[in-house]
């Protein structure tokens, strides 16, 4: 069902606000000395006002990644000056490519209309289907979810 009263979804899904980024980190001795720093972010991170939820991902050879999730621009942004996140990127950085050859860093915001059903649904405890799909950009109307 189509909806804008996420207050029924879990934490991250009324989060507004999504971070993606990552670093390609020099090697393995690069990785082994963020940790510390790391953890203690993270720990920093979880007990922020707004934070909802994150997750790290891995790609080969040496790129950490995260995805995490707040509640408005704000929270993220007020992560991102905290101690331990300055301190991170400051090491990413300051050195050229001693510590790092790579990195990015994308800011999303949620549109305010989305999709809930049953327990997660503020209107309504309805677990039903959409009657037609959003419309692409291209499109006044989306086409039947049931196919005829």
């Amino acid at each position: 069902m189509r909806t804008t009263d996420f207050s029924a979804a879990p934490a991250v899904g009324q989060a507004t606000a999504m971070f993606v980024g990552a670093t390609r980190y020099r090697g393995p001795r690069s990785i082994i000395t963020l940790t510390r720093t790391w953890i203690r972010m993270v720990r920093q991170m979880r007990r922020m006002d707004g934070y909802r939820w994150h997750t790290v991902y891995y790609q080969f050879p040496f790129t950490l990644g995260t995805i995490a999730f707040f509640s408005d621009r704000d929270a993220l942004l007020t992560f991102a000056r905290s101690r331990h996140h300055r301190d991170l990127m400051c090491w990413v950085t300051d050195h050229g490519t001693k510590n790092a050859t790579g990195g990015y860093i994308r800011l999303y915001n949620a549109e305010p209309e989305g999709y809930s059903n049953g327990i997660w649904r503020a209107e309504s405890d309805v677990m039903a289907h959409i009657t037609t799909f959003t419309p692409l950009s291209r499109e006044t109307s989306g086409p039947p979810v049931h196919r005829a």
